[in-house]
């Protein structure tokens, strides 16, 4: 008798879990945490890169209600200056400042920029370096993809963005503290077939902000790379901030990306995964059972391809079960 009541109570328990996992949107760790941390971020000061749209622009509206003092960046100042207006409009008390940059502009660019920022605000200086701004082709083979591709990819996603890392980073130390947030994807973690230097350079991202965390925490500068997987947003930017028109894809909203990465920089967190099943499985299987993971993802590659080039669903378990090779 006791045998049986022991055995429902952890199929009970499997049960639950198993239910909790189908409906995530995120992580196990991340899920556990509370709402963010308002005394984190209330009166410090945020600097978020892409801010003139999508999840940039979501995350400097959360950021402001949260009390934060706000500086956004991108390369539209037009926008940018939109996104303050209404920022202030709404929040008229909160100090929001407009910083025009291109990550690809040079490392000259880039000094002045920190230089700039750090000055903002009577000097306070960055507290949060939120790494947003991201550049994505189009969906294509890893074997079509050409040097201009590449260069265009890997100056705004890495070189511009460990080079502003790498120029901000010692004045934070001299303050003995400083928070840096890094905007990668689940391309970073796992294989992403249709957008190979894109995963590429997340990877490349995920490789250098851990080990600049190794490197620098002991001297009160954090780091949490967030991974999220297809997030819906209303304009087309790419992987971890897009929505294809008329595909059954389901989403995790800009708005719900935005909140679980602010929880998980407030929690300290080093690492958080935001996404729907199945990229949410296929993460867990990637970093715990890579055997699996891999010929899971060799399993859909070619059917994925397929399905980007239709305008399709590039996110559904029929993957898996399709048969149809790409040319």
């Amino acid at each position: 008798m006791l045998f049986l009541v022991v055995f429902v109570l952890l199929l009970a328990a499997a049960s639950t879990l198993i239910y909790k996992f189908a409906a995530a949107d995120g992580d196990f760790t991340l899920l556990s945490k509370g709402p963010a941390k308002r005394e984190e971020v209330e009166g410090k000061v945020v600097w978020i890169t892409g801010a003139s749209r999508g999840i940039g622009e979501i995350l400097a509206k959360q950021f402001v209600g949260l009390g934060a003092k706000v500086i956004l960046s991108a390369r539209n100042k037009a926008e940018l200056e939109r996104v303050k207006s209404e920022l202030i409009s709404k929040h008229p008390t909160n100090q929001v400042e407009v910083l025009p940059l291109d990550l690809a502009s040079g490392e000259e660019s880039l000094k002045e920029a920190v230089e700039v920022a750090e000055s903002l605000f009577s000097g306070a200086g960055v507290d949060y370096m939120i790494h947003n701004a991201a550049f994505e082709r189009p969906k294509r083979k890893a074997l079509e993809e050409t040097e201009e591709g590449l260069r265009a990819t890997f100056n705004i996603n890495v070189l511009g963005t460990i080079a502003l890392t790498r120029l901000l980073a010692p004045s934070m130390l001299k303050r003995g503290r400083g928070h840096f947030v890094v905007m990668s994807s689940a391309a970073g973690k796992c294989p992403a077939p249709g957008q190979a230097l894109y995963s590429a350079s997340k990877h490349a991202l995920n490789g250098y902000f851990h080990t600049l965390r190794s490197e620098l925490c002991q001297k009160g500068i954090k780091v949490t790379v967030v991974c999220p997987g297809p997030i819906e947003t209303s304009k087309v930017t790419g992987e971890s901030s897009s929505t294809q028109s008329g595909s059954s894809e389901k989403r995790v909203s800009s708005e719900r990306c935005a909140e679980l990465t602010i929880i998980a920089a407030t929690h300290g967190l080093k690492e958080a995964w935001i996404s729907y099943q199945p990229v949410l499985l296929v993460m867990y299987l990637v970093q715990y059972m890579p055997t699996i993971g891999y010929w899971f993802m060799d399993k859909i590659g070619a059917n994925r391809l397929d399905a980007a080039a239709k305008k399709g669903n590039a996110y559904s378990w029929k993957l898996f079960l399709g048969q149809k090779k790409s040319a």
